[in-house]
């Protein structure tokens, strides 16, 4: 029996759901688009029916304030009394990448996350917005963030080249470990399933055999729910820690 075996990769696959050009660019409205519209529309849809009053708050109501809650405690933490007015950001990028993430993990869904050019655009608006914080609040000054106090003149310029590079690079470590690790964790998942599924087409011993791949499924998906969260998580830190190196200057 001929079995087709399917690349783990496959589900990471652009396809377009529409097509559509403007003087030559393909802005055609794909399956990534499409699925990373239906996060936003269903936390706006969340966040809209956990706001009217109830008597006995629901289940839906207490998962959003339990958000809201862990999100200012993330701010706190790390940013300060200061970072206050910065907790409405950081609780939507946190819910928004979560919401991206948790749908990933829906059969045949698609996770918007596990691609760079979502995550980049993240990584990079985030950027954008710290620097206009810190010039707002700075000045030119913010240029002295990047030339450690007490350096020698002379090392000046190497100092300097590096501050920059490493603090243009953080968009691309942003942007790299959150696609990175949940492009990783779903192509396993993928792998283990492709294996299990024909260990289990094989008959006689190999397919009781088959129940040690399957059950490695169940434990990494569990595995990748917790991913999910903690990569919006480590991604509200590092905004958080890059926010205050803006206010603070540090």
């Amino acid at each position: 029996m001929n079995t087709m075996v399917s690349s783990p990769l496959e589900q990471f696959q652009i396809v377009p759901l529409t097509s559509f050009s403007i003087l030559g660019y393909d802005i055609s409205f794909t399956n990534s688009a499409f699925f990373a519209v239906v996060s936003i529309l269903f936390f706006f849809l969340l966040l809209n029916f956990s706001s009217k009053s109830f008597l006995v708050p629901t289940r839906w109501q207490s998962l959003i304030e339990g958000i809201y809650d862990f999100s200012l405690t993330v701010v706190k933490e790390q940013i300060g009394a200061k970072g206050k007015a910065y907790m409405p950001l950081v609780f939507a990028i946190f819910s928004y990448i979560l919401v991206c993430n948790m749908t990933g993990m829906i059969p045949y869904s698609f996770t918007p996350t596990s691609h760079i050019a979502i995550t980049f655009g993240l990584a990079f608006a985030m950027f954008t917005g710290i620097n206009i914080v810190a010039f707002q609040k700075h000045g030119l000054h913010f240029f002295s963030f990047f030339l450690p106090a007490g350096a020698p003149t002379a090392m000046a310029p190497l100092f300097v080249g590096i501050e920059v590079f490493s603090y243009v690079f953080r968009v691309v470590s942003l942007s790299v470990r959150l696609f990175a690790n949940l492009t990783s964790g779903h192509a396993l998942l993928k792998i283990l399933a492709g294996f299990g599924w024909t260990m289990l087409s094989a008959g006689g011993v190999v397919c009781v055999m088959s129940v040690f791949p399957i059950g490695l499924v169940f434990a990494i998906t569990g595995l990748e729910l917790a991913i999910a969260f903690l990569q919006a998580y480590v991604f509200s830190v590092l905004v958080c820690l890059y926010l205050k190196d803006a206010i603070d200057l540090h």
